[in-house]
């Protein structure tokens, strides 16, 4: 099937109680890793490109690649911007063919972020694209004990209408504990703070910093009403590990043996998210 936007499929797994998983990719062989796994899974799913990754020379490619992979899949597949850093980024990634762009403005004053969001909904809403924005901003996992452990950074339920109201975005990215990467610490979700929101607002909530949450934490989340989970430290964490061991146990890796590893792992732990997430068995 062709190429969707994710917004439908979220809105069903807010009615349904399920989270569709994020995985972002920096190659084939991890691309080739999440297809695999959707397809495996019978399961919706979201491939993103990270916002540096996007000023890469194989950026258009790599988009291209990944929307002609589509178009063979059984399942729905969306192509997302993740954490777009300005307008221009957006405007880029729907040049490019994303399906789906979130922009970032989590580090700016309320109404600047207000401001660029809008604008950015006006054009996506124009060409059928759905966009995210964050409200709060999820800090790194290595400052998590100066920043997210001290509730530093949280989204401000007062706020989330507000927000909402004015840009009409369709996916809200929250801060409640959660954070970016391996954590110096253990992740500490306000459960309360997110219920909050979500009586606030009716658009599907997404969880940033997959990584290091709990399988109880995961479906903690989601029966409170988070709807999009985004990982990935831990699918290239994971994969590293496993490519070291082959490395070290075989007396000459192949090349081949390596990428296999690399594509088997992808598979495998992507196919556990869309498990634990309730998103297997959707299509």
């Amino acid at each position: 099937m062709p190429l969707v936007s994710i917004l439908n499929e979220l809105k069903r797994a807010q009615r349904e109680r399920y989270a569709v998983p994020c995985f972002d990719t920096f190659d084939l062989f991890s691309t080739e890793g999440m297809f695999l796994a959707a397809a495996q899974k019978a399961a919706p799913t979201i491939i993103a490109i990270y916002d540096s990754a996007l000023n890469r020379p194989n950026a258009r490619a790599m988009a291209a690649y990944i929307r002609t992979r589509a178009k063979e899949a059984a399942q729905p597949i969306s192509l997302m911007l993740d954490h777009g850093s300005s307008f221009e980024q957006c405007m880029k990634a729907i040049h490019y063919g994303f399906t789906d762009v979130m922009y970032d403005g989590s580090r700016l004053p309320l109404e600047e972020n207000i401001a660029t969001t809008k604008a950015i909904v006006r054009v996506a809403h124009a060409m059928g694209i759905g966009v995210e924005a964050e409200l709060g901003h999820v800090g790194s996992g290595s400052e998590y004990r100066s920043y997210g452990a001290q509730r530093k950074g949280f989204t401000d339920p007062a706020a989330v209408e507000h927000f909402v109201q004015e840009t009409g975005v369709d996916l809200l990215a929250v801060a409640i504990g959660t954070a970016h990467g391996l954590y110096d610490g253990d992740p500490q979700i306000d459960l309360e703070l997110l219920r909050n929101i979500r009586r606030r607002v009716d658009i599907p909530l997404v969880l940033h910093g997959g990584t290091g949450c709990s399988e109880k934490q995961f479906r903690d989340v989601i029966e409170a009403g988070i709807s999009k989970i985004n990982v990935a430290t831990d699918l290239f964490v994971t994969t590293g590990k496993r490519l070291v061991e082959i490395a070290k146990t075989a007396e000459a890796p192949r090349y081949f043996d390596l990428t296999s590893k690399a594509i088997e792992s992808f598979t495998e732990r992507c196919g556990y998210y869309l498990d634990l997430f309730g998103a297997s068995g959707r299509v």
